[in-house]
């Protein structure tokens, strides 16, 4: 969802480089972990509010622009503080904080009404726990099983969820986890010579899912805020699963490099074997699906929550 917050903090997890952003409009490279727009964008421009979104750290971010929607993410954060920490990127504290920021700035150049208008009106989707799942659990697994690292990810998440509401967002829309063993880079680090998914990655999702969803069955009873859970789980593994159903040809590698491992600085223009066309891939890098495969992920998924979000 980031679309380009980490070009202005001293992280080393950047995208702003080719070929990231080689098929964005006028090829350019601005921070978005993919080889066009991301999730964030699609859902805005889908919603007729903006082609794309800015980032919030954005230098050129404009009072006006503010009105749009902006993007906190950050790649590599995630539910987990240590998450963001091994990785030096902003914190989801720090993106609430952020987000506290960005209504005083809204406040201050366009009044308190418009602040509430905002707030009732806007729709707020959480997306985190694909960088927990697939990074951090290996550092906690001193003191969580699979599992019981996953409802830890719950609480995290569910508190999360409860300071947004407080601040005032009454449409909040919480994304499930992703298969994360059918990533390429956990083929190929857990899957074996055929580079099988990583099932169990991929049960610690479903497990986290699970929780998360009745989590929010929970909150919604004690909030004032309207909260759907957005399961991408599937939509995504049937993709991985069916590539040839939606037109790509190659489901198990990234497009750039070999696709198996290259990410970030790994990914550059320099690297050999960078397929010419990323439309025919699930996933542009090892870790980040391609636009194509956003495009097709995240219209399923408008076509199935819009009406649950009082857009």
């Amino acid at each position: 969802m980031d679309t380009g917050n980490n070009n202005d903090i001293p992280t080393l997890l950047k995208s702003n480089f080719p070929p990231y952003g080689r098929d964005f409009p006028g090829a350019i490279p601005t921070g978005r972990f993919s080889d066009g727009k991301v999730p964030s964008d699609i859902i805005a421009e889908s919603l007729g509010i903006a082609k794309t979104l800015p980032p919030y750290l954005g230098s050129n971010l404009k009072p006006h622009d503010l009105l749009k929607g902006v993007i906190f993410a950050s790649g590599g954060s995630g539910y987990d503080p240590l998450t963001s920490t091994l990785l030096s990127v902003v914190s989801m504290s720090d993106q609430l904080k952020y987000f506290q920021e960005y209504l005083a700035k809204i406040k201050q150049h366009f009044g308190e009404e418009k602040v509430k208008f905002i707030l009732e009106k806007s729709v707020f989707l959480v997306v985190s726990s694909s960088n927990d799942l697939a990074e951090t659990y290996w550092v906690r697994s001193v003191e969580y099983d699979r599992n019981s690292y996953a409802e830890y990810l719950v609480e995290l998440a569910s508190e999360f969820i409860k300071e947004l509401s407080e601040l005032g967002a009454k449409n909040i829309g919480v994304f499930s986890g992703v298969p994360v063993g059918c990533l390429p880079a956990q083929r190929t680090l857990f899957g074996g010579f055929e580079r099988k998914c990583y099932e169990k990655l991929n049960n610690m999702a479903l497990h986290f899912n699970s929780k998360l969803s009745s989590s929010l069955d929970t909150l919604k009873k004690e909030l004032p805020s309207r909260l759907i859970f957005i399961d991408v789980y599937d939509t995504l593994l049937d993709i991985i699963k069916n590539p040839t159903n939606y037109g790509f040809k190659v489901a198990d590698k990234g497009c750039c490099g070999t696709g198996k491992i290259e990410l970030m600085e790994l990914c550059n223009k320099f690297t050999p074997f960078t397929c010419s066309d990323a439309s025919t891939h699930v996933f542009f890098d090892s870790y980040h699906p391609s636009e194509k495969a956003y495009q097709i992920i995240t219209h399923k998924l408008l076509a199935k929550y819009r009406k649950y979000l009082n857009t």
